[in-house]
This record gives C-alpha cells, structure tokens and sequence, in this order.
C-alpha cells in the first residue's frame, strides 16, 4: 500500500463509519502549498468511543496496528492516536478535536477537493492550516512548520483569507508568530 491507497482508505474508512475528519498536517500543506515529502498523514477528526470497535474492524490486526486503549485514551483526553500500516510503514495520526471554539469553527470551515482521480476529501482551508502550523511551531519551534506556511503563501495567497488568520492569530496568542511568518514570506 502506497500512501496515496492509504490515504483513500482511511478517507473511506471515516466516511463509512460517519466520522466527521479533515484532512491537515503536510498533506493539506502540500495541497495548498509546496511539494514537500512525508510519511504520516494527520486527519484531524471527531471520534468517539462508539466508533472504536468499527474502527478496529476497519483497520484490522494483522494488516494495521491500531490500539483499543491506545484511541480509547485519546478519545477521553481529547489527544491523538495512531494507525500505523506495518508492511509499508507508513503512519496515520488521528488528531482528536479539543472541543474549544476554534476546532469547531475550522472544522465547519472544511472543504471537499479531489484528492485522486474520482475520489475527494475533505480538507482543512488553506487558512486553518496555516494557523494549525503555527501553532505546532510553538509548541515545537520546528522550522518545517514556518516553511509549509510560507509555500502556502506563495502558491495560494491570493485565495487566503488574511483577516480571518489575523482575527484567529490574535486569539490564539499566535500574533507575533504570524507577523513574523509574513516577514520572512515578503522577504522572499
């Protein structure tokens, strides 16, 4: 399975089981933005413990490592869980919604777009992602991060919603951070 297959999977997978997801992370920078390699595909979704066994039939053993308690604990935390495709090694990181204004507002934002050729998903907006980006930089200081936003910009800026990401900048504490991104963006 290549990560294009198991991106549809999964894709299907949440659909079938009435998830509500978004596609973000590097798939949805790149999609926006620049190419760029990766080997996880984050979905940022609301699962619920009702949706544990059908997810673990799914994504069965033997074929996927998903752990029971593992997305039980993320569920009630309202952290993040893995499946993770052994043979290919490839990883899919289920991102739990918080709950908080902003997760509902960016996950009612959604947008469907092909993905492959006869097979569409939802993705988060170009602005969510690049607020979602930010906010990882804080957390971790990754340059990775302040790199996929820039690509953004370049390639879809004039689609992006600029007032919506100073508004929700400026909520999240995230103010600095994006005046600085659009520095080093400007500057080239």
């Amino acid at each position: 399975m290549d990560q294009a297959e198991l991106l549809k999977y999964v894709v299907d997978a949440f659909e079938a089981l009435g998830i509500d997801y978004m596609i973000g992370g590097a798939h949805a920078a790149v999609f926006y933005g620049e190419p760029r390699l990766t080997r996880d595909i984050d979905v940022v979704a609301n699962v619920r413990l009702e949706h544990v066994p059908r997810l673990l039939e799914r994504f069965p053993a033997g074929e996927f490592y998903l752990s029971e308690e593992a997305a039980q604990g993320a569920i009630l935390g309202r952290g993040q869980f893995n499946i993770i495709h052994p043979s290919s090694g490839l990883k899919i990181d289920v991102i739990l919604t918080k709950g908080t204004e902003y997760d509902a507002v960016q996950l009612s934002r959604r947008e469907r777009h092909a993905m492959l050729e006869g097979h569409d998903a939802y993705f988060a907006r170009p602005e969510d992602v690049i607020l979602s980006k930010m906010l990882y930089f804080r957390e971790g200081g990754s340059e990775r991060h302040v790199r996929d936003i820039i690509g953004i910009l370049k390639v879809s800026g004039s689609e992006i919603g600029m007032a919506y990401i100073a508004e929700w900048a400026a909520r999240l504490g995230l103010a600095e951070i994006w005046e600085s991104v659009r520095r080093r963006a400007a500057e080239g």
